[in-house]
C-alpha cells in the first residue's frame, strides 16, 4: 500500500507492506520496521474492534519498504489498509495511494497538505486516492488534479468496503 508522507514540507511516497499469519506461539507477535511498533499495535486493535477483523491469534508484521521511517500519523490509513489487505487476502489497487490519521473509534481524521500529497501522487503516475473525507470536503473539485480519482473515507468500515 502506497502512502504519501511529508518530510518537512516535501511530499514523499512510501510503500507500507504487511503480513498477517497464524501465530504458532501463545502470544501473537506485532513487529514493525520503519513504523512505530506501538502505533502498529494500536492500529491492529482498532482494526479488530471497529473493523471486525480477527487478529487476536495472528502474527502481524509491518514494514516500510526501502528503509523509510514513517513517523507522521498520516501514515495510519496506509498501515491499517495493508494489515486489512493481508488479513482479508484482498490486494489493493497498485495505482492507489492512501493517507489519513485513524482514531481509536475507527474514524479517519484529516491531515495537512492533502492537495500537495495528491499532486505528488499524480506526478508519480498514481490515479486513485483514498483520503480523509474532511480533506476532500475542504478541497473542492477545483483543487483535484485532472485524472485523479479521489474518494473520501470517513471511517475504517468504508475503507474495508473498498477492499472487498
Amino acid at each position: 500500500v502506497v502512502t504519501c508522507a511529508l518530510e518537512g514540507t516535501r511530499p514523499l511516497l512510501a510503500e507500507v507492506q504487511a503480513l498477517v499469519a497464524d501465530s504458532r506461539l501463545g502470544n501473537p507477535r506485532r513487529t514493525s520496521l520503519g513504523v512505530d511498533n506501538q502505533r502498529t499495535q494500536l492500529l491492529a486493535a482498532v482494526l479488530e474492534k471497529r473493523g471486525g477483523i480477527h487478529l487476536a491469534d495472528q502474527d502481524v508484521f509491518v514494514n516500510a519498504a526501502g528503509g523509510v521511517s514513517l513517523t507522521e500519523p498520516a501514515a495510519d490509513l496506509a498501515i491499517l489498509t495493508s494489515i486489512a489487505s493481508s488479513s482479508m487476502g484482498r490486494p489493493v489497487d497498485p495505482k492507489a495511494i492512501t493517507f489519513g490519521e485513524v482514531g481509536l473509534a475507527g474514524e479517519v481524521r484529516a491531515v495537512s497538505q492533502a492537495d500537495a500529497r495528491i499532486a505528488e501522487g499524480v506526478r508519480m503516475g498514481f490515479t486513485r486516492f483514498w483520503i480523509p473525507q474532511g480533506n476532500l470536503t475542504r478541497m473542492g473539485r477545483g483543487q483535484i488534479p485532472k485524472g485523479a480519482e479521489v474518494e473520501g473515507i470517513r471511517n475504517i468500515e468504508q475503507l474495508l468496503d473498498r477492499l472487498v
